[in-house]
């Protein structure tokens, strides 16, 4: 029983605190992989540039720092042209999604991963991102609509408590 009532408050908080299952990124790891980019600048080959900056981007748009998440987002844009393979597109697309969803976008978070998932319907990854996606949009409606029932519920009761003064 007590379990039971755990997991029902587990499951309010999360639904007030937008509780989701996306890792976050301490700025520690954000420094270290631009590090590893910063060396591999100096002379490595593309194939291995190119992995430090997919690292690098993961990191940002995995960050708790809005400034972080926007830089990976920038970064992740950029490079979207130069995806060669299916594999390195899909994987920009989620990391997008992840972007997007992190800073509050999550319409544009949910239009990417749909197409993340039309190059891999059955990514695992993908397909546990826009059930997310979709809960926070449900339950950002519903926020709204208890917002909007409090204001009207207040404008009624401020008017019937106008109006028993008048009489």
């Amino acid at each position: 029983m007590d379990a039971k009532i755990g997991k029902f408050f587990d499951s309010i908080g999360d639904f007030f605190t937008g509780g989701d299952q996306i890792p976050w990124c301490d700025s520690d790891i954000v420094a270290g992989c631009e590090r590893e980019v910063a060396e591999a600048e100096k002379g490595s080959s593309d194939h291995l540039k190119s992995e430090c900056i997919m690292r690098l981007s993961w990191a940002l748009v995995h960050s708790r720092r809005p400034e972080d998440i926007q830089r990976g987002i920038a970064m992740l844009e950029a490079s979207l042209g130069g995806s060669s393979s299916p594999l390195q597109m899909r994987e920009k697309l989620y990391l997008l999604a992840v972007g997007y969803y992190r800073s509050g976008d999550f319409p544009r978070s949910r239009q990417l991963v749909d197409r993340c998932l039309e190059i891999a319907p059955d990514w695992r990854q993908a397909l546990t991102l826009k059930k997310t996606i979709e809960e926070k949009i449900t339950k950002d409606g519903v926020i709204g609509i208890g917002i909007a029932a409090t204001a009207v519920g207040v404008l009624v009761g401020g008017i019937a408590a106008a109006l028993a003064r008048k009489g």
